[in-house]
């Protein structure tokens, strides 16, 4: 089956398409700077290397979507020769709210739900309804499935997912923990604990999604037991922009005192703060550590404060799980940053977490960066969240074929 993976955000949209099963890339990209001067497309077909085109801006994501038709049946660059051979298409949805605790077809009550949820991810739902809302109008036949991050974290329990407020708050508005990077934390762990013979059902991991935005879960048999986001993603660790945990009367300070609206407190502590907001730099990582070993202080700040705040977790987790077998890192700065992976783990020996220094300089990719001694295992597992929407997507089109084929 033929799958069109997307993954839409407010200037930007990424793109796979995958012939599942067995899973194979025929084609993946990005459009960039939707909306914007000077828009990109970076294309890149199976066995070839990425192709960047400079165009005129691209006004909106319907107008990428057509761009990324015309591409896939280009005669030079293009892998199909009719998009009418896409036989559903899988979205990425960061926030489901209550109402979703798994991936589902998409149809107009769906929709309407999505958009009721769009206060709880204002930087994230309203792009990924725009990805749904073009290919309603560009494949209009073809079925939609929408892949929650929220999803995977819908077995943590009410001690973990409910806050200090009046009870009522969650039973009428659904007020709660809901953790987000979901798809993330679901395939990194598992092919963590595939790769390292543990017996799943028993398992304790701790899986570090370390990005532009940053995650951890607390994840026991499998299943989700806690996360560090909450309500929005904003809440937990320290990440490029987002302060993650503060005091709760922070924002109303901001407000009081320096005279920001609503809107202007939310953008300054999602768009502001952490990492950028420490360094003064930018919230890319990379930036920063070169500023840091250049010797300026406040890139080191920022660093150390980012590590802490996540190796406070790791001991946190651990102590609701009783145990550790294994640490899983992965998103652009687990993945490529063995300066954060070292800082994190440092001085975790007490606790049989050990890190092969050398093994973690040199990895690129997937790999064991365990020491000898360790007792809990320690993998950098680039994530594949577009794995998981295309296996979802074609688990549900083919379980509601006869349904789908009366409907269409």
């Amino acid at each position: 089956m033929l799958i069109l993976v997307l993954n839409c955000g407010s200037s930007s949209l990424k793109y796979q398409l995958v012939d599942i099963p067995p899973y194979r890339i025929l084609s993946k990209g990005v459009v960039e700077r939707i909306g914007l001067p000077d828009s990109v497309l970076k294309y890149q077909a199976v066995h070839t290397d990425v192709k960047e085109i400079e165009l005129e801006e691209i006004n909106n994501h319907k107008s990428a979507l057509r761009l990324i038709f015309n591409t896939l049946l280009d005669k030079d660059l293009g892998v199909i020769p009719s998009v009418d051979l896409i036989e559903a298409v899988g979205h990425r949805v960061v926030h489901g709210g209550e109402e979703f605790s798994d991936s589902i077809l998409i149809n107009n009550i769906v929709i309407r739900i999505l958009e009721e949820n769009t206060m709880l991810a204002p930087l994230h739902n309203p792009p990924n309804l725009m990805g749904i809302y073009a290919c309603m109008e560009l494949l209009p036949e073809i079925p939609q499935v929408a892949v929650f991050d929220t999803a995977f974290h819908h077995s943590i329990p009410p001690e973990a997912y409910l806050y200090g407020l009046p009870y009522e708050f969650y039973k009428r508005e659904s007020v709660r923990r809901y953790g987000f990077h979901g798809s993330s934390h679901r395939y990194i762990t598992r092919r963590a604990i595939e790769l390292s013979g543990i017996p799943l059902e028993k398992s304790k991991v701790i899986s570090c999604h370390l990005g532009g935005g940053a995650s951890l879960a607390a994840v026991k048999g499998g299943l989700s037991i806690d996360t560090s986001m909450g309500y929005t993603p904003l809440e937990g660790v320290l990440m490029a922009t987002r302060c993650g945990d503060v005091d709760p009367f922070i924002p109303l300070y901001l407000m009081r005192s320096h005279d920001m609206s609503l809107e202007e407190a939310n953008d300054f502590l999602n768009k502001n703060s952490g990492v950028i907001g420490l360094s003064g730099i930018n919230g890319d990582m990379l930036d920063v550590e070169i500023a840091a070993l250049n010797g300026n202080n406040r890139a080191e700040l920022a660093i150390n404060t980012y590590c802490y705040r996540i190796k406070k977790y790791i001991g946190a987790y651990m102590a609701i799980m009783g145990g550790l077998d294994l640490i899983v890192f992965a998103g652009g700065v687990g993945e490529n940053s063995s300066i954060i992976r070292e800082k994190i783990l440092g001085g975790l020996d007490f606790i049989g977490v050990v890190l092969d220094h050398e093994k973690n300089k040199k990895l690129r990719g997937e790999g064991d960066i365990s020491g000898r001694p360790s007792k809990v295992k320690i993998w950098v597992i680039p994530t594949n969240e577009e794995f998981i929407i295309a296996n979802d997507t074609f688990t549900l089109v083919n379980k509601n074929k006869k349904f789908l084929t009366a409907i269409i």
